[in-house]
């Protein structure tokens, strides 16, 4: 990027998380150059089965240990993956003892903590995004509802686990949706955002940034919908492909600069230094890119889909993010792979779901095929169970998206669980059958 002496690359490194995405991050961080030792804290049950990676049965939200740990065993990099430790400012404590911090502050994370303080944001830095009405009492909501007299969609202003939207097809449902967030669902402190509905493919964008440059990922799309055919309810995510080719090279460039750079301006302007990944949800609407969101971490299970595609200089360009100097970093290079993943899930996802059967069969370790646990747990027996909705994430890389996911579903064969659910048209949009 620069003639300035290149960065050194870690070799010690904590990821924080206990779900696919962070058991994802750990591998790549294992395989990125020169890292000699992961640590991943709390981790699930397939955490020990990754070469090179620690568990360890800390908290995600327990600071003072995980401080402690960096020091004990002298952290080089800390990756924080999820996104309720870092608007609880996990980063801002390691930090301000010295660590290197993938991940913004509190300040930062409000980016995906606060719906409408993101939306202000957004109309200050010119980005496009749906028209939108603040609300933080249930009369305000309503009124702003009856007043545009058609259906909107309802998003709860704090972190819901992303199960606090509502893209309502009648006004009754979104009055609904605004009954429900303001009766408690998603906590005492009641406030939403209605947005006017927007049409298009969606598709996510991740930005790795250390506040002022940045590195943009290849575009992914995930399916959101428990059922074939995009229907039922809406989930974490039941699989995703990536490079998505709703983005082009000059599609991405135009994110770029419409979206991204207008984003982190607009950051510094508020005096952040945002060090971490900006996710874009996007809609490609019929004049152009509109933000749906932004999220203040790598989306799941597009995480899972991404990192078999990244280069062995991950950990350096993360270091480099998380100490304000990407302009020392070494170019991050990307497979020119299709990569297919497909999200196994417990039996009742994503309401409510059994739990404690036990994981079966295994995968033969191969260069193009991943397994990525998310909501498991190690007993003491050695066994490994579920333990969570989405259960496990099998990816595969190929030169073509129908190879890509005929080698996932092929290794998805090979693993199974009592009350197993799964997807089989993952990446319809672009398998030819």
């Amino acid at each position: 990027m620069t003639n300035a002496a290149p960065l050194a690359s870690p070799t010690r490194v904590l990821v924080v998380g206990g779900g696919g995405r962070e058991n994802a991050l750990a591998w790549a961080l294992r395989r990125s150059q020169e890292v000699e030792q992961v640590w991943i804290a709390p981790g699930n049950g397939g955490s020990g089965d990754l070469e090179g990676c620690q568990q360890l049965a800390i908290a995600e939200n327990d600071h003072p240990a995980l401080l402690e740990l960096c020091r004990s065993q002298a952290i080089e990099l800390v990756v924080v993956g999820p996104e309720a430790p870092l608007a609880a400012g996990l980063a801002d404590q390691l930090r301000a003892a010295g660590f290197a911090v993938f991940g913004p502050g509190a300040d930062g994370a409000q980016l995906e903590a606060s719906k409408q303080w993101a939306k202000a944001l957004m109309v200050e830095a010119g980005v496009p995004t749906a028209g939108y009405w603040p609300a933080n009492s249930r009369g305000q909501a309503l009124e702003a509802l009856e007043a545009q007299g058609k259906p909107l969609v309802v998003k709860a202003d704090g972190l819901a686990a992303g199960k606090g939207v509502t893209v309502a097809e009648t006004v009754e449902e979104a009055r609904a949706a605004i009954e429900e967030i303001f009766a408690g669902r998603f906590g005492a402190e009641a406030s939403l955002v209605l947005e006017e509905r927007t049409e298009g493919p969606e598709v996510s964008v991740f930005a790795l940034t250390d506040g002022e440059r940045m590195v943009l990922l290849p575009p992914a799309q995930d399916h959101k919908r428990i059922g074939e055919g995009d229907t039922g309810p809406n989930t974490g995510g039941m699989g995703a492909y990536a490079p998505a080719p709703l983005l082009d090279a000059a599609g991405l460039e135009q994110v770029r600069q419409l979206v991204l750079e207008p984003t982190l301006a607009a950051l510094r302007a508020r005096g952040i230094s945002y060090r971490g990944v900006i996710y874009a949800g996007l809609m490609l609407t019929a004049n152009g890119p509109s933000v749906i969101e932004f999220n203040c971490r790598f989306g799941d299970p597009e995480c899972e889909t991404l990192m078999p595609l990244l280069g062995p200089e991950l950990a350096q360009v993360l270091l480099a993010c998380a100490t304000g100097q990407l302009d020392r970093a070494p170019n991050l290079t990307i497979a020119p792979l299709c990569s297919a993943c497909v999200i196994a899930a417990a039996e009742g996802y994503p309401g409510t779901v059994r739990s404690g059967d036990p994981i079966e069969g295994a995968l033969e370790p191969s260069e193009r095929v991943q397994l990525f646990h998310a909501g498991t747990k190690r007993l003491a027996d050695g066994r490994c169970v579920s333990s969570g909705g989405r259960v496990l994430a099998v990816v595969a890389q190929d030169e073509s998206f129908d190879a890509a996911f005929a080698r996932a579903y092929g290794a998805l064969e090979q693993v199974r669980f009592a009350g197993m659910v799964f997807r089989r048209d993952i990446g319809h949009q672009v398998r030819s059958h």
